[in-house]
């Protein structure tokens, strides 16, 4: 969608919004982080994903991946409590190794890949490099990261365990990651929010969340358009 009709969609279901909570969103919006995107690779259990959800609103991290090669993603409401409407979560499934195809799609958007894995000491959470956007992989609950992101990884973060236990659960993991990683971020990057054409999208997406039967008041506003502009043709 162009950002003209994405502006023209904004301001007509805009209209249908409460003024406080159209402010809300761009308050939001404002602090949104678009340098660190999540990948998540074949999680099975519902709450593990849903609780990243959840961290991934908190924190303010916008984008989030699910590769899909054996296990379909599924949301827990009752963790997620309604986060992932807040999110711009893409879903990768149809490729024959989802997991090349989402990490090499990254890369080619200018995206480090690092993978989460207690097996590789290359960097902790306080000296990973953050200059470059990061896509930060976590893996199963049982195997962790595939071998597949292990050949396409441009480094590995681990969070050091003083226990006996080898790891976190994934989703604890995954906040406490983002809790360091959003924190550096903000302070040490110039500029890792949102564009304003990503602004503009995100804001028309939560404002269709909003708005009861959007997709229907969509259509009549689009084919209001297209009436108006055949009745002004010579």
């Amino acid at each position: 969608m162009e950002l003209t009709e994405i502006n023209e969609l904004t301001a007509f279901l805009s209209g249908f919004v409460a003024e406080k909570r159209l402010q809300r969103f761009d308050e939001v919006l404002e602090k949104r982080l678009s340098h660190l995107h999540i990948v998540l690779e074949n999680l099975f259990q519902a709450h593990n994903a849903s609780a990243v959800l959840r961290s991934c609103d908190c924190f303010g991290v916008q984008h989030i991946h699910f590769i899909e090669n054996y296990n379909r993603m599924r949301i827990s409401d009752d963790v997620a409590m309604g986060s992932s409407q807040w999110l711009s979560v893409q879903r990768y499934k149809d490729q024959s190794n989802n997991t090349r195809a989402t990490l090499q799609s990254l890369k080619a958007k200018g995206f480090r890949i690092i993978a989460t894995t207690p097996h590789h000491n290359e960097y902790t959470l306080e000296n990973l490099p953050i200059d470059q956007k990061t896509a930060l992989v976590f893996g199963t609950e049982q195997e962790g990261v595939s071998p597949e992101v292990i050949e396409e990884a441009d480094g590995f973060v681990r969070i050091p365990m003083m226990g006996f236990t080898e790891s976190f659960n994934v989703s604890v993991c995954a906040a406490l990651c983002m809790y360091e990683l959003t924190k550096r971020i903000r302070n040490e990057v110039a500029q890792p929010y949102l564009s304003a054409d990503e602004k503009a999208e995100v804001r028309l997406e939560w404002i269709k969340a909003s708005v009861d039967n959007s997709p229907a008041l969509i259509r009549r506003f689009l084919e209001d358009k297209k009436s108006r502009s055949n009745s002004v043709r010579p």
